[in-house]
This record gives structure tokens, C-alpha cells and sequence, in this order.
């Protein structure tokens, strides 16, 4: 067993050295030491710090970009005996409370998908083990710290914990949102993704109201305009290509044929998104215009991110954003489980 603390992140495999990166820089501006520790393609990286419990706290999930989920860790288990993991995991949680539920996952990596059958079988046999012991309680408490088990191989293995207010309330860290049949295009899954991440169940039901406007930049086949439209919002969807029958069948949607990055609206809308691809800066500069301007209230946008120097970028993008857009602001991006090369961002006056 190793004495590790500090924090255990999630990520898209191949996004560690933008994560790594990510928690450094975060931790040292909130005024706290320690490195971090990533190999590409695991879909993790561990933050390692002796003040574990406080820079939990300083570094809350929703502010950070990169991190599917978040989890404070408590111990670290190397070549554990496959015919008995519970002994030393109980263990390595004496003395370290009581816990509200239990989460036994894997990251979401090439290496660790094979891990999910021990994962289910394991936290069956592990649940009364904890309860015996009087470390979890008999019926799930969202007001307790939740227990994670995080295997990356068979013999290694976290042990973490998360705060149900303060982590990603999906196994994984994943959202599992339905491709329908309707569904215009796999992409209107980022924007279902989107709403259900970026905003609060509070900002959902004011800001996603029927009869609101919008104008989807890029809108082509249509995959974001027909998410707005289940929602009953009222869509200029702004692109030269088609968009399928079907979404303009609603009643709610009129296509014009123009260019997202020339168009400006004839009275300001209630959301604009858009998911034009184009270099990030020239989407981030155009977004500012039209909260600058007055245009609209409420953005979804995404940034797609070049090969190297993510981290610098994504920084550079959103300072840019925030600087131009001539308003203060509400500004939340995160790279989506939908998204690939790419974040996305909300952004609400603030």
C-alpha cells in the first residue's frame, strides 16, 4: 500500500498531459504544492499533495476543463492478492470515516475497459464487506462522502473519495445520453452534454424555456437546432448546407443560407451556439462580438483545439473570450465525453 494523497482526475485518453498540466497550474495559483503524475492514453492523472482535503476544496470540479471527474485519493494499493482485494482495501480506510454509497470503476481507457466485469463483480462482494465493517451505510446518503474503488489493473488499484456536490454524479464521469433515431447527427449529443454539464438544474429551467430564440451558427445537418427544438425554442439555424427534413418539419426552425461568421441577427436572441470548425481564436473573437454587441444572451460554443500546446490554447481562448466580450460574464468550459479535439463553453451574463 502506498501513503499517496492528493487528488485522482478522469480524463479522454490522451488528454493527460493537458490535465497534468491543468492541475499544476490551478494548484499553484491557489497557493499549493505538489505534481503531477500522467502517462498518455491512461485517462488519468494523479495530482499528488500532502494538503489533499484543502486543495479539494480550492479546485472545485465544475471550474476545471480537462477533468471528467474529480476525487480526492486517499490510498494507493500495488500488488494487491487477486484472491483477496478486500482485506488490505479495509485496511487502508481505517480511520478514514464513513461513506454514503459506493462507485468501483475503471478510468476510460483502452488499457482499463477490460477492467469493467471485475469492476461489477468486485464492488457485489465489496458492498457487504463495508457494511459489515461500518464504513458504509445500509441505504445510499448523498450526504456523506461517496467511496470510489478505482481499478487500473487487476493488482492496482485508488482509493478515493468524492463529495456528491462537488464531483460528476455519473459513473466514470460519463453522462449516457441516447442516440436517437431522429437524431440529426451524432453531434447533437455534445449539446444534450453541454446542458446537462455546463448548466445547473437551476439555469436549465430558467434559461431552456419554451418560446425563447436562438441562432445555431453552422447549423448544418442540423443536430444542435433540433436539440433547441425539444426544447421549444424558437431557431434561426444559420448555414449555406442543407438540414434535414425533419428538423425544419417542426415549426420552430427557419434555415437561411449565410455564412455564421458574417450573420448578425435583426434583434437580439435569447441563446446563439455554434460548432463551426474554424481555428479557436477566430471563434473565440467572434463569440466576444456577439456578447459585445448585444446579440445575444445566453452562448454555447465550441473551440477545436490544434495538436500541441492545448492547454496554452484553451487559456488563450478563453482569456480572449472574457477580455472582448465587453460585459462581465459567467464562463464554464469542459472538454465533454462527446466532444473529441475540442472544449466547450457556456458562457451567461454574470
Amino acid at each position: 500500500m502506498s501513503s499517496t494523497t492528493g487528488l485522482l482526475a478522469y480524463c479522454r485518453q490522451g488528454f493527460e498531459p493537458e490535465l497534468a498540466a491543468e492541475l499544476t497550474e490551478r494548484a499553484a495559483l491557489a497557493g499549493f504544492a505538489g505534481y503531477a503524475r500522467a502517462q498518455r492514453n491512461d485517462g488519468h492523472v494523479v495530482f499528488v499533495s500532502e494538503e489533499a482535503q484543502a486543495l479539494d476544496r480550492a479546485l472545485p470540479w465544475r471550474e476545471l476543463i480537462f477533468a471528467r471527474q474529480k476525487l480526492r485519493l486517499l490510498a494507493e494499493l500495488r500488488g494487491i492478492d487477486p484472491k483477496d482485494r478486500i482485506t488490505p482495501l479495509l485496511a487502508a480506510l481505517a480511520g478514514s470515516g464513513h461513506y454514503g454509497d459506493l462507485w468501483v470503476e475503471h478510468p476510460d481507457s483502452d488499457s482499463a475497459k477490460p477492467l469493467a466485469g471485475l469492476a461489477r463483480s468486485f464492488g457485489n462482494a465489496l458492498r457487504p464487506a463495508l457494511r459489515k465493517a461500518g464504513f458504509l451505510t445500509e441505504k445510499d446518503d448523498a450526504r456523506l462522502p461517496r467511496l470510489h474503488v478505482v481499478f487500473v489493473q487487476g493488482d492496482h488499484l485508488f482509493l478515493c473519495a468524492a463529495d456528491a456536490r462537488d464531483s460528476a454524479p455519473w459513473p466514470l464521469g460519463i453522462p449516457r445520453l441516447k442516440l436517437l433515431p431522429d437524431t440529426p447527427s451524432r453531434s447533437a449529443l455534445k449539446l444534450e452534454e453541454a446542458f446537462l454539464s455546463l448548466l445547473d438544474d437551476a439555469q436549465r429551467e430558467a434559461l431552456l424555456k419554451p418560446g425563447m430564440t436562438a441562432a445555431d451558427l453552422g447549423a448544418a445537418p442540423g443536430g444542435w437546432t433540433w436539440v433547441l427544438t425539444r426544447h421549444h425554442l424558437r431557431v434561426t439555424s444559420v448555414d449555406n448546407g442543407p438540414l434535414r427534413e425533419h428538423v425544419l418539419a417542426t415549426g420552430l426552425v427557419e434555415h437561411l443560407r449565410a455564412d455564421g461568421f458574417h450573420w448578425k441577427p435583426p434583434q437580439p436572441l435569447d441563446w446563439m451556439v455554434c460548432d463551426m470548425v474554424e481555428q479557436p481564436r477566430r471563434v473565440a473573437e467572434r463569440m466576444a462580438q456577439w456578447f459585445r454587441e448585444g446579440w445575444c444572451r445566453h452562448a454555447v460554443f465550441n473551440l477545436k483545439l490544434p495538436m500541441k500546446k492545448r492547454w496554452d490554447e484553451t487559456k488563450l481562448c478563453l482569456e480572449l473570450f472574457a477580455n472582448q466580450a465587453g460585459r462581465p460574464l459567467e464562463i464554464r468550459a469542459r472538454q465533454l465525453y462527446h466532444d473529441r479535439e475540442e472544449i466547450t463553453v457556456f458562457a451567461t451574463p454574470g
